[in-house]
């Protein structure tokens, strides 16, 4: 179990505290997590006051939208973010960033993360709230029907549950991608990513300057391994994943195909085919709700001020009145 008392202020300044969680060792040396807290003041009498939330980044990410950890402190939530092993704040000298062999692998750090968010609780039991973008969307996902029982609610933010390709594009391809992980799991890609969703949100200014290697502007470098992990966890979900809990899937109206510059991608999904993703999350389990924004970005709650505030008051209504009422 975590140490309670080695919380440190973190680099988004107070409230925010961080806390390193150990791994053990991998092929490239020490493996950590890092679990950031915000947590709400006078919350008794609010209606998530007995709520934890856990949320998880996306690719080639890491937690920092203080507006969205204030949300939920203002609703009485003790607010949570994971960075993951190799991502942002737990990225070490000679890592891969981001690389995983296996979706499953995350079970670690999100296990060392609720024993730091339970670690000395002795009151009242506390409701579990999972909050995933994108690729922790994916992640969060796998995890809520691996641990039936665990999550109150699951909220979901642009989640990748399906391959840009589509089904049956992921389905032609997913032998090659499995055959080359097996000889080749860190060989190099294409470079696809051409930094037009970090545009996007420097236009907007939702996006602020990140530590070197944290965020590039045209992502990590993606692996065979890694993108055979991701498309395992997609073919788990087309074959349905049954969650337990209430889930709400949070998604752009509208997709812009990333390869050239387009003043739609500021209000629209450029890295996922937001239609295939409703679909989707049909499989997720039978309480899915799916909350189309518009003039969303890829990021919900990095879209313009009239999106986020939609979007906000949509998930604020779905918590206090039907998933956690």
């Amino acid at each position: 179990m975590a140490d309670s008392h080695a919380w440190t202020t973190d680099i988004l300044g107070k409230p925010f505290e961080q806390l390193t969680l150990p791994l053990g060792q991998d092929a490239e040396g020490e493996v950590v997590a890092t679990l950031v807290r915000s947590r709400p003041r006078g919350s008794a009498l609010k209606p998530l006051a007995d709520v934890d939330v856990l949320y998880v980044h996306g690719w080639s990410d890491y937690f920092f939208q203080t507006d969205l950890a204030r949300f939920w402190n203002r609703l009485g939530a003790r607010f949570h973010a994971l960075d993951l092993r190799k991502y942002g704040r737990s990225i070490r000298p000679g890592q891969t960033p981001g690389y995983i062999a296996s979706l499953d692998e995350y079970d670690a750090d999100i296990a060392a993360a609720l024993d730091a968010i339970r670690a000395h609780h002795r009151g009242p039991a506390r409701r579990l709230v999972l909050m995933g973008h994108s690729t922790g969307g994916l992640t969060l996902s796998l995890w809520a029907a691996r641990h039936p029982g665990e999550a109150a609610a699951v909220v979901l933010n642009s989640p990748w549950l399906e391959l840009q390709t589509g089904a049956i594009g992921r389905q032609a391809i997913a032998p090659l991608v499995a055959a080359r992980a097996r000889f080749d799991p860190l060989g190099s890609h294409p470079i696809v990513d051409l930094g037009y969703y970090t545009r996007a949100q420097r236009e907007l200014g939702t996006l602020p300057d990140s530590p070197e290697g944290w965020r590039p502007e045209r992502g990590f470098p993606t692996h065979p391994g890694w993108l055979a992990a991701v498309m395992a966890g997609h073919a788990r979900v087309a074959g349905g994943l049954g969650i337990d809990a209430q889930t709400l899937v949070m998604l752009s109206t509208g997709y812009t195909s990333p390869m050239q510059w387009s003043d739609a991608m500021v209000r629209t999904d450029s890295v996922l085919v937001v239609d295939d993703i409703a679909r989707a999350a049909t499989r997720l389990g039978p309480r899915v709700a799916i909350d189309r924004i518009p003039d969303a970005i890829h990021d919900i709650f990095l879209s313009a001020p009239d999106a986020r505030g939609r979007a906000f008051a949509r998930l604020s209504d779905w918590l206090q009145n039907g998933a956690l009422a």
